[in-house]
C-alpha cells in the first residue's frame, strides 16, 4: 500500500471519529442527558445566550452526520473550530483534566487542533462530497483538484 493510499485511509478515519464525536456530543450528551433546556442553562451560566445552546447542537449534530458522510469534509471540520475554541473557553476555568468537576479544558482543546488538521488533511477516502483541495492548482492528499 502506497503512503498516499494510507493517508487518505488515515483521513478517513480521522474523519468519522470526528463525526461521531460531534453526534454523540450533540445527541447523546446535549439532547438526552443534560436536555436541550438544561444546556441552555448551562449556556446562561457562563455569560451567553440560552439560545445559541439550540444552535451549537444542531450545528453539532449536522457536522457530525456530515463528516461521517464526507461532505465537504474540509470546510465543515474548519467551520466547526470557532465551536470547539468556544467550547474550550466555556470550561477554561474548571482547569485541565476533562474528568474535573464540570470537564476542563483538555478535550475540547484537543479536538480544536484534530478539526484543524482534518481541515488540512481534507475528505480521505469514501467522501459523497468531497472538498476541494486548499490552495490552487494543488492536490489533496495525492488526488488532483475537484471540480
Amino acid at each position: 500500500m502506497t503512503q498516499t493510499a494510507l493517508n487518505e485511509i488515515a483521513a478517513f478515519l480521522l474523519r468519522v471519529a470526528l463525526g461521531i464525536m460531534f453526534l454523540a456530543h450533540s445527541l447523546l450528551l446535549k439532547l438526552f442527558v443534560f436536555t436541550l433546556p438544561g444546556t441552555a442553562q448551562f449556556f446562561v451560566t457562563i455569560g451567553l445566550p440560552g439560545w445559541l445552546a439550540y444552535v451549537i447542537f444542531t450545528v453539532e449534530a449536522i457536522a457530525g452526520l456530515f463528516l461521517i458522510l464526507g461532505v465537504q469534509t474540509r470546510w465543515v471540520a474548519l467551520a466547526m473550530v470557532p465551536v470547539l475554541a468556544g467550547a474550550t473557553w466555556a470550561h477554561w476555568g474548571n482547569g485541565w483534566m476533562f474528568g474535573y468537576p464540570d470537564g476542563g479544558w483538555e478535550y475540547p482543546a484537543y479536538l480544536t487542533v484534530l478539526a484543524i488538521v482534518q481541515g488540512l488533511v481534507g475528505d480521505g477516502r469514501f467522501a459523497v462530497w468531497p472538498s476541494l483541495a486548499l490552495g490552487e492548482g494543488s492536490a489533496d492528499l495525492g488526488h488532483e483538484v475537484r471540480s
